[in-house]
C-alpha cells in the first residue's frame, strides 16, 4: 500500500486542517442516547443498569452478580498464565516507582512577611472510579496506569467499572492486575450505564466524584452529558503518535514504531515526520513487509489509518519538523534523531516524549513506568498525562499573627473598597 505522503510546504489548508483535526467524531447522536440512558439509570438504578447491560453487552447479570467477588479475583489471578502474571508484576513495580516520585509534600509553609505564613496541604480525593475498556480486547495495562497512581495517592475508595465479556465475567488479566495492585471493588458494567451508575449511584454501585479512563464514543458521550455530576478528568480519544526522524534514523525501527498506535483502530492517527526523502523511500517497503505479518483486522486498521488521519509529513528541515510536532501536540511521540536529548528541550507540546532507537511506545504503554493515559486531539497543549496529581487535591493554608494582620490590614481594606465589598472592608477596618 502507499500511505499519505504530504510535503508540508505544499499542503492545502484543507489537508492541514484535516490532519490536525484527527478523528474528531461528532457524537451528537451518542449524546442523545447517553442522556436518555443516564436519566433512566438515575430514576431506576440497578434495574436500568442490568437492562442496558443486557441490551448493549448481550449479557444477563443480576444485582448479586454485578459486583466481582474476592473469590472471582483470586480465581482469575490463579488462572492467568505465570508469564503474563510476572509481566504485570514487573510493570507494577516500575509504574509504582515512577508515580511515587510525583508525590508532593503533604504540607509546606513559607513566610511571606513578618507574622504572615502561607502554605498548602495536599490530601487524596475521597473516591475515584476507574473505567477500564474491553471492546477491542483485555486491557490490564489501563488498570495499572489508573489504579497504581490512585493507590500511591492513598485514595480511600477505588472503584473499577469494566464491561463484562461474553460469559458475563471480567477477564483474568484484569482480575490479576487488580489483585496485584490491591483493588477489590470491581463492577461488571461498561459504556453509558457504567458512567451514569457512578455519577448518580445505584443500589449496588456507589456514587463516585471522579471517573478516569478511556472508553468508546458512548462512554465519552456519557461523560459529557454528566459533566455536572462527575469529574471526567482529561480528554482521551483515539490513539495517536508522531515519530520524529532525521536522516540518521534507522528505517527498520522507524517503520515499526510508526505502525504501533495505528493498530489501535481505524480512527487512530500515526504520522512519520521527517525532512529525509531517503528515509521515506526506505520506510515504505519495510512498512508493507510488516503488514504481511499482521492479522487481517490489524492490517486493515493500519491501512485505513495511513490513508486517512495518518501518513508521512515531509518537511524541509528538522526545525520545521519540530514546529509541526508542537502545532500537532501528539499523544505519543518518539524522537529518532542523531541527538535526541538536544531535541528534547525544543518539544513543547506532547503527552509523552520517548527518546532514541530503543524506546518504542510499546515500553511506555505497558512496563517502563510513565503513565500511558495521555491527552489526545491536540489537548497535550493544555493537559498532562494521568499522574498521581489526578488523585490528589490541594488546600491553601494561611495564618496571620496580630503583628502580621496590622501589617496588611490597610492593603486589604483598600482592595475591598476598590472592589466594592463592604463586609470585606469592615472585617479588617473594625477588627481589634
Amino acid at each position: 500500500m502507499t500511505p499519505n505522503i504530504y510535503e508540508l510546504d505544499k499542503m492545502t489548508k484543507e489537508q492541514y486542517d484535516f490532519i490536525m483535526k484527527r478523528a474528531e467524531h461528532d457524537i451528537t447522536e451518542q449524546m442523545k442516547i447517553a442522556k436518555e440512558v443516564s436519566d433512566d439509570i438515575r430514576d431506576r438504578g440497578d434495574e436500568a443498569v442490568l437492562e442496558y447491560t443486557a441490551k448493549f453487552d448481550h449479557v444477563q447479570l443480576t444485582a448479586d452478580t454485578m459486583k466481582v467477588t474476592q473469590e472471582e479475583i483470586d480465581a482469575g489471578y490463579a488462572r492467568l498464565d505465570e508469564t503474563t502474571r510476572k509481566s504485570i508484576e514487573y510493570a507494577y513495580k516500575n509504574i509504582y516507582d515512577f508515580h511515587e516520585k510525583q508525590l508532593p509534600e503533604e504540607m509546606w509553609f513559607t513566610m511571606v512577611d513578618d507574622g504572615l505564613m502561607v502554605g498548602e496541604k495536599t490530601t487524596p480525593i475521597v473516591d475515584v472510579c476507574l473505567y477500564v475498556p474491553h471492546g477491542k480486547g483485555s486491557f490490564p495495562s489501563v488498570l495499572c496506569m489508573l489504579g497504581i497512581p490512585a493507590v500511591v495517592a492513598k485514595v480511600p475508595r477505588i472503584v473499577v467499572v469494566t464491561p463484562p465479556n461474553e460469559k458475563g465475567e471480567v477477564d483474568d488479566a484484569i482480575l490479576c492486575a487488580a489483585k496485584i495492585i490491591g483493588i477489590t471493588e470491581i463492577y461488571k458494567v461498561g459504556g453509558i450505564q457504567a458512567v451514569a451508575a457512578v455519577a448518580y449511584g445505584t443500589e449496588t454501585i456507589p456514587k463516585s466524584h471522579k471517573i478516569l479512563g478511556p472508553g468508546n464514543s458512548y462512554a465519552t458521550a456519557a461523560k459529557r452529558v454528566l459533566a455536572n455530576s462527575i469529574d471526567a478528568g482529561l480528554p482521551a480519544g483515539p490513539s495517536e503518535i508522531i515519530v520524529l526522524a532525521d536522516e540518521k534514523a534507522d528505517p527498520e525501527k522507524a517503520a515499526r514504531d510508526w505502525m504501533i498506535e495505528a493498530e489501535h483502530g481505524p480512527d487512530s492517527a500515526a504520522l512519520l515526520v521527517t525532512h529525509s526523502r531517503e528515509l521515506v523511500d526506505k520506510v515504505i517497503p519495510i512498512m508493507n513487509a510488516q503488514l504481511e505479518k499482521l492479522s487481517e483486522r490489524r492490517r486493515s486498521w493500519i491501512e485505513t489509518n495511513f490513508t486517512t488521519y495518518g501518513g508521512i509529513i515531509l518537511t524541509n528541515s528538522l526545525e520545521e519538523s519540530i514546529k509541526f510536532v508542537n502545532d500537532y501536540a501528539p499523544e505519543h511521540m518518539e524522537v529518532m534523531t542523531e541527538k535526541p536529548f538536544d531535541v528534547l528541550p525544543l518539544i513543547k507540546n506532547a503527552g509523552e516524549i520517548l527518546l532514541g532507537d530503543y524506546t518504542p511506545v510499546t515500553l511506555c504503554n505497558f512496563v517502563l513506568g510513565p503513565n500511558a493515559i495521555l491527552p489526545t486531539g491536540g489537548f497535550a497543549k493544555t493537559y498532562s498525562s494521568v499522574s498521581v496529581m489526578d488523585f490528589l487535591k490541594r488546600s491553601s493554608v494561611g495564618y496571620a499573627s496580630k503583628e502580621g494582620f496590622e501589617k496588611v490590614r490597610e492593603h486589604a481594606y483598600n482592595f475591598a473598597t476598590v472592589e466594592g465589598f463592604e463586609t470585606h472592608a469592615l472585617a479588617v477596618k473594625e477588627r481589634d
